[in-house]
């Protein structure tokens, strides 16, 4: 086979090897930036639970407030009318004090609603703070995985690029140029093996004369349909 044709064959594998490295770093990186957004959305539903408590605290020192005075309303017409002399003077007194009354079995009856929700949402946060422990633990093993992952591909890729390096400095820079061109549309199938007397790039069928030259594989040659470079794989 030309050599320049195998030089061309062994760097369009390096360089899908190259691009392969790309998806292999998203992958790994997926699931740590998949923990880090469920941690960040369980500290969020806290950061909600909390200013909900906030607010429940104040809606029962508002209330438990109303209560005190509800209770100081009732003493104050219990003493009015003990005081009181007309039969309409005792009646006016007696339903102002039913209202009172009313007013603070309401008032009771909204601390102990308050303080149902209150606990059920006391209750939420424990388990989203167990929950947040529990990722937090997760993401601190995810973390030491990547890290020796990413280490592991960084490693590869350095050993790829030192070889694609290496050959680039042998190789013909027309030659490079020539596959540089075809690689900025065809990327890694800008060297495609001749299948069943196809091309494998665009998977059209080759004339004759082009594949005997793709067999013979003294020259660098082109399919005649998309100018992808060909060659013949030993084994069809």
């Amino acid at each position: 086979m030309n050599k320049y044709l195998e030089q061309l064959i062994q760097l369009s594998k390096f360089d899908k090897e190259i691009d392969e490295f790309i998806p292999r770093v998203e992958s790994v990186e997926k699931t740590l930036r998949t923990t880090k957004e469920k941690l960040e959305q369980t500290n969020i539903a806290i950061a909600n639970i909390d200013e909900n408590l906030e607010e429940l605290k104040l809606q029962k020192a508002k209330t438990n407030t109303h209560i005190s005075e509800f209770a100081a309303k009732i003493k104050e017409v219990a003493k009015k009318g003990s005081q009181a002399k007309s039969e309409k003077e005792i009646k006016a007194l007696n339903l102002e004090e039913e209202i009172a009354k009313e007013q603070l079995q309401a008032a009771n009856e909204e601390i102990q609603r308050l303080e149902k929700i209150e606990a059920n949402k006391t209750e939420s946060k424990e388990e989203l703070e167990k929950v947040v422990a529990e990722i937090s633990n997760e993401l601190i093993k995810i973390e030491a995985e990547i890290s020796s992952e990413l280490q592991s591909i960084e490693k590869e890729r350095k050993e790829v690029y030192m070889k694609k390096d290496k050959l680039i400095g042998e190789m013909n820079q027309k030659i490079l140029t020539f596959y540089e061109k075809i690689r900025k549309w065809a990327r890694n199938t800008s060297v495609v093996p001749v299948k069943k007397q196809a091309c494998y790039g665009c998977f059209m069928q080759i004339n004759d004369k082009t594949y005997s030259a793709v067999i013979k594989g003294e020259d660098i040659v082109t399919c005649p349909h998309c100018g992808r470079i060909l060659y013949k794989e030993t084994q069809e």
